[in-house]
């Protein structure tokens, strides 16, 4: 029995980590994926070892995509994300959390682009800037990351379902 519900966590994680990869491939809006979603939840769920294996997909589909100067800021971003994820212990503390994950990927990649990059000028008008013409991607990471959050804690969460029951055993 025990053996089975390890086998059944390992899938569901492969799952998850294939959801994470397929949708980075597949065309989409810009930042409308469940990313950071997967990046907060997988941690919940599987514990904080996981956090290795969720960059390591981003590599993964990085390599494909195309490497850029900006996945120290990413990558660090959705790690700490990951990290944060401990806090969720019920669902508004998750479910707000999960928001604070969009705000950090947010001010961490674009802190990032106008460090590393060449468009904005080095300066705090250039930061603002910065951060001003990225609002449109903003708005879509945390439009997606709401949907995906609330997805999730309808399914995984809910007395009604029994959907992942293997999760629900690991989780409350």
């Amino acid at each position: 029995m025990k053996l089975n519900n390890t086998i059944n966590k390992f899938y569901i994680f492969l799952g998850c980590i294939g959801v994470i990869i397929l949708f980075r491939i597949i065309p989409h809006p810009p930042n409308f994926t469940p990313v950071i979603a997967l990046s907060f939840y997988l941690p919940v769920f599987f514990g904080l070892w996981c956090i290795p294996i969720i960059i390591l997909a981003f590599a993964i589909t990085d390599f494909f995509i195309g490497f850029h100067s900006l996945l120290i800021w990413t990558w660090g971003s959705l790690a700490i994300i990951g990290i944060i994820s401990k806090y969720g212990k019920s669902f508004f503390s998750r479910f707000g959390t999960c928001i604070i994950g969009s705000w950090l990927f947010f001010i961490i990649s674009n802190f990032g682009v106008w460090l590393t990059g060449s468009f904005y000028e080095i300066s705090f008008k250039g930061l603002t800037t910065c951060y001003i013409m990225a609002i449109p991607f903003f708005t879509n990471t945390l439009f997606s990351t709401i949907i995906f959050a609330i997805f999730i804690e309808f399914f995984v969460f809910s007395k009604q379902f029994n959907f992942l029951s293997v999760l629900k055993n690991k989780i409350d």
